[in-house]
């Protein structure tokens, strides 16, 4: 039987850009562990997104597999169809939310990382928790600052 990590994944905006969040759950044998963060101004991409990065950079064990799944076609087609890496040799030139890309092929390994698009607001349970997460978090007091995103907003780059 092979060993595998299980990373579920949802992000959130609620005006998009507005308030937004990430959730996440890792799965691995008995072992659960539930993570989220929420921002003052953000979008539902770059929370999607930042859910897969936070995940895969919570996995202490590099060595174990691990199955992304996630309700964003944006991210899972970006990287089953390999589109982030044409981006990568171009420089992410005039693509969204390239310092989240630049963090997430730091910590991706195609050999032992792969992705599933799954339906989002349906009958599979973890990703309905990471929406519920993810949502919760946008609306906590005292949001972080999503540097990338407000920067690149303040220099017209969105």
């Amino acid at each position: 039987m092979d060993q595998f990590i299980e990373l579920y994944t949802d992000g959130a905006a609620s005006g998009n850009p507005g308030p937004g969040g990430f959730g996440l759950v890792l799965k691995f044998g008995k072992f659960r562990k539930e993570i989220s963060g929420g921002f003052r101004l953000t979008t539902n991409n770059r929370m999607e997104l930042l859910a897969v990065i936070v995940g895969l950079e919570s996995v202490t064990n590099k060595e174990i597999p691990v199955r992304v799944f996630s309700d964003s076609k944006y991210v899972v087609d970006s990287i089953n169809l390999k589109w982030v890496f044409g981006w990568q040799k171009k420089g992410f030139e005039k693509k969204a939310n390239p310092d989240l890309w630049k963090r997430f092929l730091r910590v991706y390994d195609a050999r032992k990382h792969t992705f599933f698009w799954v339906k989002g607001h349906a009958s599979n349970v973890d990703n309905n928790r990471c929406d519920e997460l993810a949502v919760s978090a946008y609306k906590k007091p005292g949001l972080l600052i999503d540097e990338g995103y407000e920067a690149s907003k303040s220099k017209g780059m969105i």
